[in-house]
């Protein structure tokens, strides 16, 4: 079996160098992901001399003869998230970052990330700055990422920088994968109650027309009312599902208006018990944001814009826009706050707290750590009402079209006598 010699960088910044026995290159590259190094460098042992020792760093016979398969689509949060965490291992372990972005264009496993660092690697090889490089992706970096690069490229501290942008991008994406896997059962709940109904109606309840057939009006209102139903299923099922889908996808599509999301956002804002917790989540992105800008030395009304945008609830937005122009005049964070009339007294003391000591930035990623918790626990008791009230409400439909055909069962046995 072959021998190669590696070189990788550690979670922890070191640079690791070795030899390992496999197949190819591939096992080996898997081989060292699986022990959680970053790969810098494989080589054959036979080319890479006695020593097995290199100088420079390899591109297009390194890294880049170790490609897992390619796979397509466009560059994803996920993706971006993989990227700035691999960046920050390899400027931790010593790398210039010129050659880190080249190690990433070797290692990508999308066609679309390998450009996307190509483009990067070249702006930055003509002497433009990383944050400048990014800002012409925009929409896909976005303000917040742009500017926290900006601040480490100013501080000098750029791996620094990118491990605190990678720890709050892993919490943005850690609650919201929380929030989506909270309400994958209700939704399967929701979905198995309108197939069952539809089960019933559809197919069940169609079964006993020939048996009620000549009762006319002497069946129950009950047994008439699920007869009919079931009559119209069976007649007009494909119809009813074309129109539900297309009334589906025109709501979806209004929603997703201007219009729509204004009416909808601020709608749910106003729910019982979701309610809370919408704003709660919508503070927990604005806290953390704010503070993990002001703690690598962003400007006050910079991060508070860049705060700002990552808000998704436009009416939750709207009230936050009012902060910027008050800090601007001169007012304090603390007055600038209470005028939105969306922070609870406990988060009020924590800002006052942070403005009064001038540790607003640490105060904020506190209170986001609060808000967090809350949200996560909030999501947690609300899913144990909704999971009982959903199972009740199906029983009890199903448990009324069958006393419904029982009571039609039972009048023809009373017509028989």
């Amino acid at each position: 079996m072959p021998e190669f010699v590696w070189r990788a960088a550690a979670a922890s910044g070191q640079v690791q160098e070795g030899r390992l026995s496999a197949a190819n290159t591939a096992a080996v590259l898997r081989q060292l992901r699986e022990q959680g190094l970053t790969p810098l460098r494989i080589e054959d042992a036979a080319q890479a001399g006695p020593a097995g020792k290199t100088e420079a760093l390899t591109t297009s016979s390194g890294i880049g003869a170790t490609k897992p398969r390619a796979r397509k689509g466009p560059v994803t949060a996920q993706d971006v998230l993989a990227l700035t965490s691999e960046l920050a291992i390899m400027l931790r372990a010593g790398l210039a970052l010129d050659n880190a972005l080249r190690v990433l264009v070797d290692m990508a496993y999308k066609p679309s990330i390998a450009e996307l660092m190509q483009a990067i690697l070249d702006d930055v090889k003509g002497g433009t700055p990383l944050s400048r490089a990014l800002a012409k992706r925009r929409e896909l970096f976005g303000d917040f990422y742009i500017n926290m690069v900006r601040s480490g490229e100013v501080s000098g501290q750029m791996s620094a920088v990118l491990d605190r942008l990678v720890e709050h991008m892993e919490r943005q994406r850690a609650l919201r994968e929380s929030i989506i896997s909270a309400t994958i059962y209700p939704a399967i709940l929701l979905g198995v109650a309108v197939l069952s109904l539809v089960a019933m109606l559809g197919f069940v309840v169609p079964q006993f027309e020939k048996l009620f057939t000549d009762m006319g009006d002497a069946l129950p209102m009950p047994t008439r009312i699920v007869m009919g139903l079931g009559h119209a299923f069976k007649r007009y099922g494909w119809l009813m599902a074309i129109v539900a889908a297309a009334g589906g996808a025109s709501l979806l599509r209004w929603l997703r208006s201007p219009a729509g999301r204004l009416w909808w956002q601020s709608r749910l804002l106003h729910l019982p018990l979701m309610g809370p917790l919408a704003l709660k989540y919508q503070l927990t992105l604005f806290a953390r944001s704010l503070g993990t800008l002001l703690g690598n030395g962003v400007p006050m009304l910079t991060a508070l814009h860049i705060a700002t945008e990552t808000v998704g609830n436009v009416v939750v937005r709207q009230a936050l826009e009012q902060v910027a122009p008050i800090v601007k005049e001169g007012g304090k964070i603390i007055q600038a706050i209470s005028a939105t009339a969306i922070f609870e007294p406990l988060a009020i003391n924590l800002i006052r707290v942070g403005e009064e000591t001038g540790r607003i930035g640490p105060m904020m990623l506190e209170l986001a750590h609060i808000l967090n918790r809350e949200v996560e626990t909030g999501i947690k008791r609300l899913l144990t009402l909704v999971e009982p009230v959903l199972i009740l409400v199906l029983g009890v439909l199903i448990a009324a079209i069958i006393v419904s055909i029982l009571l039609g069962i039972l009048s023809i046995n009373d017509l028989a006598v």
